[in-house]
């Protein structure tokens, strides 16, 4: 190394040892060197800079080999060899999936993390990995109706391809809405802390909404009553009667409830030949579009409200129809038939049933 090299190492080494904007560790591999340039010993160095020796040794020997680029950066480390093995991560996946713990109906991290002998971070990161979560399940049913086929070609035949003149209409009860009034005032949202109600409350009587999602405009026709009855559906169906042009038919996509089906229902249907029943097969009601807007209701009015008397709820729930009328929207099917029931025959096969 030449002087004027040597010279200009030093002043470098110099600067990286008396610079205030230079990480700390750079900082003393530099003092380390300087020192060692001045004749010192080792041990010498390690007590002035408040180092260990081996600390001396490996920044002398890096810097012997790199010069000054080594003492700025760090040498590269392999990264950290990973303590669960795939073939355990598997195991980990097969138990959670096919087995049970002896006293639960699933596994949670903590007992599946002790069965396994391994820790409860291993397991949540496996889980995590494989998007698994015993503790979350979903709710199923599948229709034995019949004419199950029949029945979703006809209703979603409706909504993808309406008929002319007419208007096609989705009708349904929510039976049994309580008027909830809580027993203490609940406390109001703040930041960082949820607005509360009691879990305890008074009931005060309940109502039943009789409701028709017109499908091509989106706009709710409703009636509150206090039963729901042959004789209510009957006066729902006249609401709808006066309520719509007299010039279109109207084709109600209606459940299998005992009050639609009544000789009483029937005779009124021959006297109004402009409407037409469309009944969803048995455990289907997801096939009724108005179930949506009854989701809506109870998630944004009915759940969290306070309410003192029936009048008052019901006031409530029409409030929200007006509401919901003023900003309505077509109602959109997405799925054809043939995407519905090749659905349900993958659940059928999985299930090991026949329909």
């Amino acid at each position: 190394m030449n002087n004027s090299y040597a010279q200009k190492e030093q002043q470098e080494l110099l600067r990286l040892a008396r610079s205030r904007n230079t990480a700390q560790k750079v900082v003393l591999r530099a003092r380390i060197i300087l020192r060692r340039m001045e004749g010192l010993r080792k041990i010498e160095i390690a007590k002035q800079l408040g180092t260990s020796r081996p600390t001396v040794d490996l920044w002398i020997a890096r810097y012997g080999r790199g010069g000054m680029e080594a003492l700025r950066k760090d040498a590269s480390r392999p990264g950290r060899r990973p303590k669960i093995t795939e073939e355990k991560e598997k195991e980990i996946v097969e138990a959670t999936l096919h087995s049970r713990p002896v006293n639960a109906t699933h596994w949670s991290i903590r007992s599946l993390a002790r069965a396994r002998k391994i820790s409860r971070m291993s397991v949540h990161r496996i889980w995590k990995k494989y998007k698994l979560k015993p503790h979350r399940v979903r709710t199923f049913k599948l229709s034995q109706d019949p004419h199950f086929v029949q029945k979703v070609q006809d209703i979603v035949g409706l909504y993808l391809n309406p008929p002319d003149q007419a208007l096609v209409l989705c009708v349904d009860e929510k039976s049994q809405i309580q008027a909830l009034d809580r027993t203490q005032p609940g406390l109001p949202m703040k930041k960082g802390r949820a607005g509360t109600l009691t879990h305890d409350y008074k009931r005060h009587g309940t109502t039943t909404l009789f409701a028709a999602l017109d499908v091509l405009k989106g706009k709710v026709i409703g009636q509150c009553m206090a039963k729901h009855r042959q004789e209510e559906f009957l006066r729902f169906l006249r609401r709808i009667n006066r309520e719509t042009p007299k010039r279109l038919d109207l084709h109600l996509i209606v459940d299998n409830y005992g009050s639609h089906k009544t000789a009483k229902v029937k005779h009124w249907l021959g006297n109004h030949p402009r409407f037409h029943l469309h009944f969803t097969p048995t455990s289907a009601s997801w096939l009724n579009g108005v179930e949506s807007f009854f989701g809506e209701l109870t998630q944004k009015r009915i759940r969290r409200g306070v309410f003192k008397s029936v009048k008052e709820l019901e006031s409530a729930i029409m409030d929200f129809i007006q509401s919901h009328n003023e900003n309505s929207q077509m109602f959109r099917w997405t799925k054809d038939t043939d995407t519905i029931l090749s659905k349900v025959n993958k659940c059928k096969e999985a299930l090991g049933t026949v329909h």
